[in-house]
């Protein structure tokens, strides 16, 4: 009996045993779990992830990757959880269900726009809403705010017009401001500003109205160098000036007929020089001419309006030409006889006569003399004397011509046309009288008069005065006249400025 009580009971035991074995034979079988974490649409990598499970197992978070691993994750059915800041906590189920089984799982993980705030609606500063009379250069400003201000705010403004269906749309600004340059005279613009913070949709503000001023009867008109280019400045009296012409082009010497109500100027086009026309607020450029200006240097050339606006005269080497103002009619005036270029002419306001300057391919051996319709000659102003000569311009009343010349007589054999000493005259063709306008306004020693030209009621002349080193800035003065024309006063009107106008 003993016997057998001892023999079950080893048996018990061998059998307890083996069950035992068998139960961590079971829970030492695993898995592992592999995945990345990205932004959902994007597909950006997330780091720093936290990954879990339910059942637990243990936490780990995701690299700059992106990636994790949770290694020996027993067999079993799990719920794993993402979660990070800002982002919608993700959830996956994953089961396990052999030894060394490796699972692989992918979160795409949604922006919680639940926990940030859309910015509030962009409210439009400057200019106020139904302004007028602004500039043709505006500067737009507005205010945002956004609750969170970790949030980076950008901006896109759009700008449309009552004149075309043109739409202006600068996007990604990172300032509550934009400068709006280039606008059109007596124009109505319409603004508005949307802002993101690139979690919520674009909140747009409302839209903002201003225009900008009437065309100026500017009377005042010269040229200026900016950006290796000659640009052509219109002003009124008291130096209210805008930019008549773009610096992507090259004009200069302007002229204005109010007859014709045109700035015709001279402008760079494929290497050679053509008149060109153009409102008085700039717009609607038109070429006249085919047969293009031309002559020993095309910044000594001049041409001249009809004084009724209809047409225009200008030369080429030694012809003159006359043009109507629509680049019709193109008909020859003249032919020097000697083969002289002609580099300026100026038609009197009754259009009966002309005074030319004609020249050498230097510039030099100048002369200046006036011609009737015909081509007779009929008066002789300058004749013979060495050095640069220039500037024609008749008074109203067609008796006085303006003109320039050097009185040093210097030759610059350098081809920059240098001139040491350039005073202005004034000729009387009734009397043959000459008077030197820059000598009795006590013209600063080292300096050039140039470009000189009779106000409209003939009280004042305009012109360039500069160093005559080649390289100083130039300035625009005027000089008053009297009946003596002696002890005469010059006064500065425009500084960085050459080639008046003053109609």
């Amino acid at each position: 009996m003993k016997t057998l009580i001892k023999i079950l009971s080893i048996f018990i035991f061998a059998f307890c045993l083996f069950s035992c074995n068998e139960d961590l034979v079971e829970q030492a079988q695993t898995g592992t779990l592999k995945g990345k974490v990205v932004k959902r649409g994007s597909n950006v990598p997330l780091s720093n992830v936290k990954i879990f499970t339910n059942p637990t197992t243990q936490t780990v978070f995701s690299g700059t990757d992106g990636s994790f691993e949770i290694a020996a994750m027993p067999v079993g059915n799990y719920s794993v959880k993402a979660e990070l800041s800002g982002y919608i906590t993700s959830f996956q189920s994953v089961n396990i269900q052999n030894q060394n089984q490796v699972v692989t799982a992918v979160f795409e993980m949604d922006d919680d726009t639940s926990l940030n705030s859309p910015p509030a609606t962009p409210q439009l500063l400057s200019p106020i809403d139904n302004a007028v009379n602004q500039p043709l250069s505006v500067e737009l400003t507005w205010s945002a705010t956004d609750p969170d201000t970790a949030d980076v705010l950008k901006y896109s403004l759009a700008i449309k017009n009552n004149l075309d269906t043109n739409v202006i749309q600068v996007n990604d600004l990172t300032a509550n401001h934009y400068t709006l340059s280039n606008l059109k005279f007596g124009v109505s613009y319409f603004w508005q500003v949307s802002v993101s913070d690139g979690i919520h949709q674009p909140v747009l503000s409302s839209i903002s109205k201003f225009t900008t001023n009437t065309v100026p009867a500017n009377r005042y008109h010269y040229t200026q160098k900016q950006n290796g280019n000659f640009v052509i400045i219109s002003s009124d009296d008291q130096g209210n000036k805008f930019q008549f012409t773009s610096s992507s082009y090259n004009s200069w010497r302007p002229r204005k007929n109010n007859n014709a109500g045109l700035i015709a100027f001279l402008r760079t086009e494929g290497g050679s020089t053509h008149i060109y026309t153009a409102n008085p607020d700039g717009s609607n450029p038109f070429k006249v001419t085919t047969v293009a200006v031309a002559g020993f240097n095309n910044y000594e050339m001049d041409f001249a309006w009809s004084t009724n606006g209809k047409e225009l005269i200008y030369s080429n080497f030694n012809k003159l030409y006359r043009i109507n103002k629509d680049g019709s009619g193109l008909s020859l005036v003249y032919t020097t006889p000697d083969g002289s270029m002609i580099s300026e002419c100026d038609w009197s306001y009754d259009g009966s006569k002309i005074a030319l300057k004609t020249n050498d391919y230097n510039g030099y051996n100048t002369k200046v003399y006036v011609i009737d319709m015909t081509g007779s000659v009929l008066k002789t102003v300058l004749s013979g004397s060495p050095g640069a000569s220039g500037g024609l311009n008749f008074s109203v009343d067609g008796q006085l011509l303006l003109f320039t010349r050097d009185v040093s007589g210097y030759l610059d054999g350098s081809g920059n046309y240098r001139q040491l000493d350039s005073h202005i005259f004034i000729y009387n063709l009734a009397t043959d009288a000459i008077s030197d306008i820059s000598a009795e306004s006590e013209k600063v020693m080292g300096t050039n008069d140039l470009d000189p030209r009779f106000s409209p009621n003939n009280a004042q002349i305009i012109f360039m005065n500069t160093s005559n080193d080649n390289i100083s800035q130039r300035n625009v003065m005027v000089i008053d006249l009297n009946s003596s024309l002696t002890d005469l006063t010059r006064t500065a009107l425009f500084s960085n400025g050459e080639m008046p106008d003053y109609e």
